[in-house]
């Protein structure tokens, strides 16, 4: 009886084990999974910021010519020639 008690302790302690290292498993695919997401995030953060920039040159040069600020412009675009060349 005391065996068989410490075989069926044993059989629990080994699937608690098992499972443990499934589990495991599991945590390290979420990590990475986890930093692969973040790194697509960032660069969806530099291409919605290169975005921006690019709409604001659009804009500053849809202004009819009267109302337009040359120095606006030339910074617009020199801040979108700027994070074009960092991306």
């Amino acid at each position: 009886m005391a065996t068989m008690n410490r075989f069926k302790s044993g059989l629990r302690t080994g699937a608690e084990k098992v499972a443990r290292l499934g589990a495991g498993a599991q945590i390290d695919e979420l990590r990475d999974r986890v930093t692969v997401l973040e790194e697509e995030v960032q660069e969806a953060r530099q291409v919605n910021l290169r975005l921006a920039e690019l709409v604001d040159v659009v804009q500053e040069l849809l202004l009819p010519v009267a109302q337009r600020d040359e120095a606006k412009v030339a910074e617009a675009v020199e801040r979108f020639e700027k994070y074009s060349k960092g991306l």
